[in-house]
C-alpha cells in the first residue's frame, strides 16, 4: 500500500507563528531621512539661538581680505566683497529665517484655524461669507500681494512677519473647515449641543483638539514656505533691511560674483535648500504620524 509522506510539523507551532514579520513590524525601522533632517533642524535652531554669541560681528569689514576663499585663516567659510565673514553672516541669517518662519506660520495658524473652525461649525451664511473671502485671498498670488503691501508700508522685520502671516492663512482655513464639517455631526458634539454648551466652548474644547493633526502638519510645512518667501523678498530688496544679514540678501549679493567667488551664493543657497528640505521631510513625518491611513500605533 502506497503511503504519502506528510511534512513534519513542529507541535505547538501554527503557520501564523512561522510567517514572516507583519508590515507593522517593518514600520519600526530607522527613518534615516527623518533623523538626518531633525538633526540638521536642531543645528539650525541652536545656531539661531546661541550662534551669534559664538561668531564675530557679521558687519565687521576688512577690505584687505575681501573675497577670501573658504579655509582662509580666521574665516572658515571665506569673506564677501567687503571682507565680512561669511560664517558669521550665515549664522545671523539663520536667526532671521527661524524667527520669521516660526512667527509668521503661527500667526497664519491662529487666523486660519479660527476662520476654518468657525466656518465649518456654524455653516450657513457665515460659512459662505468666509469661504468667499478665502477664494478672494487665493485669487492673489501670495508673493505678489506681499510685495504690494511691503512696497506701500516699507520693509522691516515686523512688516515681513505680519504680511507673510496674514497672507498664509488660507491653507489652514480650507483644511480645518473640511475636518470640522465631518466632526460636527459626531455624537459627542451633538451631546454637547443638547446639554446647552455654548458654541465657542464646543469649538475650543471639542473641535480644536480633534484637528491638531492636520493643524500640526500644515504648520510644519508652512514654516518652510514662509522661509522661502522671506528669502525671496530679501533677494528683491523688499524684505529685511540691508543692514541685517539674511540668506536672501546674501544670495542677491553673491550672484554678482558667481564667476570669481562662488561661495557667496552657493553657501547661503545651500543653507536655504537644506533647511526647507529638512522642514518638508519633518512635515511628511508629522503627516504620517497623524494620518490614520498611513500610520497605526
Amino acid at each position: 500500500m502506497n503511503t504519502t509522506a506528510l511534512p513534519d510539523a513542529s507541535p505547538g507551532v501554527s503557520p501564523s507563528q512561522s510567517a514572516p514579520p507583519s508590515s507593522g513590524a517593518s514600520r519600526r525601522h530607522v527613518d534615516i531621512p527623518f533623523l538626518a533632517s531633525s538633526a540638521f533642524l536642531a543645528l539650525v535652531v541652536v545656531l539661531a539661538l546661541i550662534g551669534p554669541l559664538l561668531v564675530g560681528d557679521p558687519g565687521a569689514q576688512n577690505l584687505l581680505q575681501r573675497l577670501s576663499p573658504p579655509g582662509t585663516s580666521g574665516h572658515l567659510l571665506g569673506t564677501d566683497q567687503l571682507g565680512r565673514d561669511v560664517l558669521a553672516r550665515l549664522v545671523v541669517g539663520s536667526r532671521i529665517s527661524v524667527l520669521v518662519g516660526v512667527t509668521a506660520a503661527l500667526l497664519s495658524g491662529v487666523i486660519g484655524s479660527a476662520i476654518g473652525i468657525l466656518a465649518g461649525y456654524t455653516g450657513g451664511w457665515t460659512d459662505r461669507l468666509l469661504m468667499r473671502l478665502t477664494d478672494v485671498q487665493l485669487a492673489f498670488p501670495t508673493l505678489l500681494l506681499a510685495l504690494a503691501v511691503i512696497g506701500f508700508v516699507g520693509p522691516g522685520l515686523t512688516t515681513v512677519i505680519v504680511v507673510l502671516g496674514i497672507t498664509g492663512w488660507v491653507s489652514y482655513a480650507r483644511v480645518l473647515r473640511s475636518e470640522v464639517l465631518s466632526l460636527r455631526t459626531r455624537e459627542f458634539v451633538e451631546a454637547a449641543q443638547v446639554m446647552g454648551v455654548p458654541a465657542h466652548r464646543i469649538m475650543l474644547r471639542h473641535m480644536l483638539p480633534n484637528v491638531t493633526g492636520p493643524l500640526a502638519t500644515i504648520l510644519t510645512l508652512q514654516v518652510g514656505t514662509v522661509i522661502l518667501a522671506e528669502a525671496a523678498l530679501s533677494f528683491l530688496g523688499l524684505g529685511i533691511p540691508a543692514t541685517i544679514p539674511t540668506w536672501g540678501s546674501m544670495l542677491a549679493d553673491g550672484q554678482l560674483y558667481m564667476g570669481t567667488a562662488w561661495w557667496l551664493a552657493v553657501l547661503p543657497g545651500t543653507a536655504l535648500l537644506l533647511t526647507v528640505l529638512s522642514i518638508n521631510i519633518a512635515g511628511d513625518a508629522v503627516r504620517d504620524r497623524f494620518d490614520p491611513r498611513t500610520y497605526s500605533s
